[in-house]
């Protein structure tokens, strides 16, 4: 229990201590010893000083090489941070100001990575996503030679992969709460951003189901329309998804729609 105590004690005094010596380097005037405590503090992983630090650096440090080193440095302890939004707006600023810097074709990087750690879950809106690959894509026609290009491709393929999951997912959601023709739309524009998904299979028999029960729903003049498409829309689903786990039940609309076919004249 004394133990106990007494770490305490030392952890206390070891904080107060950090607190002193930070409040002292805020009140310095000696920029050069705030730029040493902002780097030790980010080196120790301690973002909140360095960042407090970097801020009151900057300005007394323009036109020095120290100043180039601090704003490249002030947006990776937002970085560190997780302010992931903040570190993007800084690493930009950066490679904008030192443009013929060593760093600045990381900090391009960093930009476009700090965006893609923003992207939140295909659920959610994905404007940052979008931003992030048109990002990616800059950075990787500005440096083709780059040593992060290769890591930058494969982010772009990954936020895409999510891109086509959040399509998917809401041609699907249209589909399940019956905004049917809302549904064969987004099927349409999924089938032309993604022509190789994984997933076209499925949605393509979905488009099928919307349009049969679009048609069993219609009023006469416009079932046969329908069920004209949902004949034509089977025999192609055939052709390009011959093995389909699909394919019985897109049979059995397009059986039903021949008939409904053949029987229209006698309802008109």
């Amino acid at each position: 229990m004394k133990l106990n105590k007494a770490f305490f004690v030392v952890l206390a005094l070891l904080a107060i201590a950090g607190c002193s010596d930070f409040r002292k380097l805020q009140k310095s005037d000696d920029w050069k010893a705030k730029f040493d405590g902002a780097m030790r503090y980010y080196e120790e992983g301690d973002y909140y000083r360095a960042i407090a630090l970097f801020e009151e650096v900057l300005p007394l440090t323009r036109g020095k090489v120290e100043g180039e080193q601090a704003q490249f440095y002030y947006a990776y302890a937002h970085y560190k941070d997780r302010q992931y939004i903040l570190s993007a707006h800084y690493f930009k600023n950066f490679y904008e100001t030192y443009t013929r810097s060593e760093l600045a074709n990381e900090a391009q990087f960093m930009y476009a990575y700090s965006l893609y750690q923003s992207s939140p879950v295909y659920s959610l809106d994905q404007t940052s996503t979008r931003e992030a690959i048109q990002a990616f894509q800059i950075f990787i026609n500005r440096n083709p030679e780059s040593k992060f290009t290769v890591q930058a491709n494969q982010i772009i393929r990954e936020l895409q992969v999510k891109l086509e999951t959040k399509a998917y997912h809401s041609a699907k959601l249209y589909h399940k709460i019956g905004y049917l023709k809302s549904a064969v739309v987004a099927i349409d524009n999924f089938a032309m951003d993604y022509p190789d998904s994984k997933f076209n299979a499925e949605l393509q028999f979905l488009k099928i189901e919307a349009t049969y029960i679009m048609a069993q729903k219609s009023i006469p003049s416009k079932q046969r329309e329908r069920y004209k498409q949902v004949v034509a829309m089977y025999e192609e689903y055939a052709e390009d998804y011959p093995d389909s786990a699909y394919l019985v039940q897109a049979g059995k609309y397009f059986d039903d729609a021949v008939n409904k076919l053949q029987k229209l004249p006698k309802l008109l």
